[in-house]
């Protein structure tokens, strides 16, 4: 149970989807961590589902950073469905994330229902 780390840097590291699921599960209970950089971290589509749930539950994350994960259309699906009711999250980044039209239409009909996400 950590208190005190409010930033959480794993750029660059080959996290995968169990990895970022096994974040997730951790950061569902943490009320300390504000940032989550994962820039290519090869988490997938699968590892972005994971933290799209975490999200349904963790109330202090301000900053989600999946740049260049590959996330594709279904993880920016599930992160849609989430945000739609997530009113922490300001600063969501997916670019080079391989999201597609779909996902793209996925999170512009999220953004008529969160009025916190910012950036």
């Amino acid at each position: 149970d950590n208190s005190t780390l409010t930033h959480l840097s794993l750029v660059g590291n080959n996290v995968g989807p169990v990895g970022a699921g096994a974040l997730a599960r951790i950061l569902s209970d943490n009320f300390t961590l504000t940032h989550l950089s994962l820039y290519h971290s090869n988490i997938g589509p699968d590892g972005a589902i994971a933290l799209a749930g975490m999200l349904s539950d963790n109330s202090t994350l301000t900053h989600l950073s999946l740049v260049g994960n590959n996330v594709g259309p279904v993880g920016a699906g599930a992160l849609a469905r989430i945000l739609s009711d997530n009113f922490t999250l300001t600063h969501l980044s997916l670019y080079h994330s391989n999201i597609g039209p779909d996902g793209a239409i996925a999170l512009a009909g999220m953004l008529s229902d969160n009025s916190t996400l910012t950036h």
